[in-house]
């Protein structure tokens, strides 16, 4: 690995205002977050992205959620990885998990992709699934709601507030990746 590569970190969600407060949308949301910390905004990349350049701990960084519908979130975020030639083992993706509790994080390198759709789109694009992970926890569904329809529904009132803290974690965490092992960060952010 070139320690002068860019690390990319990409944020997992839909697309539009109608989907922008779902559950589904924490990844993007992660990014959108950073993006204010940096005090950048994101812009249209040919990718099939939002993206931006930004330094995190001093390291080059690249931020981006991609513009097309989750399950289609591999073409983009391969193209990015091309276009600023990117290395696997600098690829961090921040997701949605169900079989994490609400608020909870969890990081990882490969594994499964436990029936999320954006996961199997990326590993199937980038061809490996040994890309790290920011795990973001929303909880199993309630009763018998289908998980794929509880995905796409809205943070509810409390745990809005919740994400008030969530987010800002999740982006420490990401960020603290780019500079330290999965271990040591483990170590901090599973300790939470």
């Amino acid at each position: 690995m070139t320690d002068d590569a860019p690390w990319l970190i990409v944020g997992l969600g839909n697309p539009g205002p109608k989907y922008a407060g779902n559950r589904h949308n924490v990844g993007a949301m992660v990014i959108d977050r950073m993006a204010h910390d940096a005090g950048t905004s994101l812009r249209a990349h040919k990718a099939g992205a939002l993206a931006a350049s930004i330094r995190l701990a001093g390291q080059p960084a690249i931020i981006a959620t991609p513009t097309s519908y989750m399950n289609e979130s591999g073409g983009p975020v391969a193209g990015l990885m091309r276009f600023f030639k990117v290395p696997l083992e600098r690829l961090i993706v921040i997701h949605d998990e169900l079989d994490i509790d609400f608020a909870t994080l969890r990081l990882k390198r490969g594994g499964g992709e436990g029936g999320h759709n954006g996961l199997k789109s990326i590993t199937k694009s980038v061809g490996s699934k040994d890309y790290l992970r920011v795990r973001v926890g929303i909880g199993r569904p309630p009763g018998r709601m289908d998980p794929a329809a509880y995905v796409l529904k809205d943070f509810n009132a409390a745990e809005r507030k919740e994400l008030d803290f969530l987010v800002p974690d999740a982006a420490e965490a990401a960020e603290l990746l780019t500079t330290k092992s999965l271990s040591d960060v483990q170590n901090v952010i599973h300790a939470r």
